[in-house]
């Protein structure tokens, strides 16, 4: 599992983060995507990588500017989940 954590600009309220998580989940097949305006960010899960260029594309054409773009490995969290 990927998180990717994209910094954009131009989203100012609740319907913003709606309209962009939208636009992702409508274009690839992700586990979860989250915005928000506050921070500035958008944060996908998803299993598989998605480029760059074309996630730029896809927020771009919903409205807004992409700044940056990074990338970390996710794991799940939960209260089944143990370290050995």
């Amino acid at each position: 599992m990927l998180k990717i954590t994209i910094k954009v600009d131009g989203m100012m309220c609740s319907m913003c983060e709606t309209h962009n998580n939208k636009a992702i989940e409508s274009t690839w097949k992700v586990k979860k995507v989250m915005s928000s305006h506050k921070t500035g960010e958008t944060v996908i899960i998803t299993e598989e990588d998605i480029d760059d260029e074309a996630l730029s594309a896809v927020i771009e054409k919903a409205g807004y500017k992409v700044i940056s773009v990074t990338r970390e490995p996710y794991e799940k969290k939960g209260l089944f989940s143990f370290k050995k």
